[in-house]
C-alpha cells in the first residue's frame, strides 16, 4: 500500500507562487506514474500534470492546457515525494489540491490518494 501525505497550500494573491509537497510512505513513488489533481467548488476533480519514470528515458511529464507553462510536476527520490510548483497563479486555480498515485497494471485508475491541501488564490 502507499500512503500519501500533501503539504504546501495555502492563502497567495494572484500572481503569485506555492510548491505542493506530496510525501509517499509504504512504497517507492518512482515505482508508479503519480499525479496530481484538483478539485475547486462545485466542480469534479481534473487532472492537472503527471510525472512517470521510465527505464532509459527518466521521468516524463504531461499537463493540463490551463496550467502548461505555469506549474511544474518533479520527484525527489531520495525524499519519495513529489512537487507541483505553481507559478503565475490565478483565482480560478483555487481548489483542492490531491496528490495521487495510479494503478500499476491499469491505466487510468488512481488507486492512491492523499487528503488534498487547500490552495486560495485572491484577485
Amino acid at each position: 500500500q502507499v500512503q500519501l501525505v500533501e503539504s504546501g497550500g495555502g492563502l497567495v494573491q494572484a500572481g503569485g507562487s506555492l510548491r505542493l509537497s506530496c510525501v509517499g510512505s509504504g512504497r517507492t513513488l518512482r515505482n508508479y506514474v503519480m499525479g496530481w489533481f484538483r478539485q475547486a467548488p462545485g466542480k469534479e476533480r481534473d487532472l492537472v500534470a503527471t510525472i512517470k519514470w521510465s527505464v532509459g528515458t527518466g521521468d516524463s511529464t504531461t499537463y493540463t492546457d490551463y496550467v502548461a507553462g505555469r506549474f511544474t510536476i518533479s520527484r525527489d527520490n531520495a525524499k519519495n515525494t513529489v512537487y507541483l510548483q505553481k507559478n503565475t497563479l490565478k483565482p480560478e486555480d483555487t481548489a483542492v489540491y490531491y496528490c495521487a498515485g495510479e494503478n500499476t497494471k491499469v491505466a487510468g485508475r488512481w488507486d492512491y490518494w492523499g487528503q488534498g491541501t487547500q490552495v486560495t488564490v485572491s484577485s
